[in-house]
């Protein structure tokens, strides 16, 4: 049987061939760090930011034109996620899987999906303690992961988009 935790995100966008700043960006790297801090104090998330930057914007790589990542470059400006958001993301799933569990308990397959994002929990949290990400009196708990999720991912400016272009997108299916 194949691995599990191998081969997985395959799908991406092609990143931009050029390695340099690109020379039509209007921004400056002050400017673009001062517009992805609002966006976080906002409730954005980095990945979110990275995008709303390139798609509003168009910044293609913060980068790119900063020489820092856009993780670095919210740190330098004072906004720090206590979290980082690949941890809250699988978090966010966990606690996901546990209600349908809650609901379906005899669904063996997603126990075992819970058991292998759990998994995966625990080894970045271990990873992240050890670079000195996370504090190391840190610990995961399902009922902490879903005090952590609700905060950082489930109220806010972020989940009212998130409605929002659902609820766009519904309408244009009709």
């Amino acid at each position: 049987m194949a691995g599990k935790k191998r081969d997985k995100g395959k799908s991406h966008p092609t990143r931009p061939v050029r390695v340099g700043p690109t020379k039509w960006v209007r921004y400056s790297p002050d400017e673009i760090g001062a517009l992805a801090a609002e966006l976080a104090r906002m409730g954005y998330m980095p990945s979110v930011i990275g995008i709303i930057l390139r798609d509003q914007y168009g910044i293609p790589l913060v980068k790119s034109v900063t020489g820092m990542k856009l993780t670095k470059l919210l740190e330098k400006y004072g906004v720090k996620h206590p979290i980082p958001e690949d941890l809250l993301r699988l978090m966010a799933r966990a606690v996901n899987l546990r209600k349908h569990l809650n609901e379906h308990p005899k669904d063996t397959a997603s126990l075992r999906g819970l058991i292998e994002i759990e998994s995966k929990i625990k080894s970045l949290i271990k990873y992240y303690k050890r670079v000195g990400r996370l504090p190391q009196d840190f610990e995961y708990s399902p009922s902490k992961a879903e005090i952590w999720v609700s905060q950082y991912l489930g109220t806010g400016v972020a989940a009212t988009i998130q409605q929002a272009l659902q609820q766009q997108s519904v309408q244009e299916a009709q």
